[in-house]
Formats: structure tokens, sequence, C-alpha cells
């Protein structure tokens, strides 16, 4: 159970960046289903202008959110595919 705490925390505040390597913003918080622990979505904070040029669904915050079929890699940065987001 220590483990997923640790893995949640460390996502949070990492840049979220296109696979072409255009930066999105940083990883503000997490949706999932309570169920299951699937993870839904990451809303985004600092959003750079160029995600405000994506069709993007938003939090009631106005903070953008990334769908989880979008992310392709996480580790030092969240990479997703821009494809999976229009």
């Amino acid at each position: 159970m220590q483990s997923n705490k640790n893995l949640f925390n460390s996502i949070l505040g990492k840049m979220i960046v296109t696979k072409e390597g255009k930066r999105l913003g940083f990883v503000k918080d997490i949706t999932f289903e309570t169920r299951s622990g699937e993870l839904i979505n990451l809303i985004v904070k600092d959003s750079t202008s160029y995600i405000k040029n994506l069709n993007l669904e938003k939090a009631n915050t106005k903070d953008f959110l990334i769908p989880h079929s979008a992310i392709i890699a996480i580790g030092d940065f969240v990479v997703v595919s821009e494809e999976d987001l229009i």
C-alpha cells in the first residue's frame, strides 16, 4: 500500500510533454476510479499556451484534463501522444 502512495506522489509536479517535445504544463492531480484504482485523467496546472489550442476537456476548476489513454510513459517527464489528445 505504501508503494502505491509513493507512486502517486512521484507523479505530482512532473512536467507533461508531447512525444514531439512540446510542453503542456505540470501534473496538478489525478482522477481515478475509486473501486478499481484505474487512472482516468491527469489534471494539468500551469498550462502553456500550446495546450489551449488543443480541444481538451476541463475540470470544474478550469484546469485541463489529459486522458490516461494519451499517456505513453512516465519517467522524468510525463510523455503523452498528441494524436490521442485531439
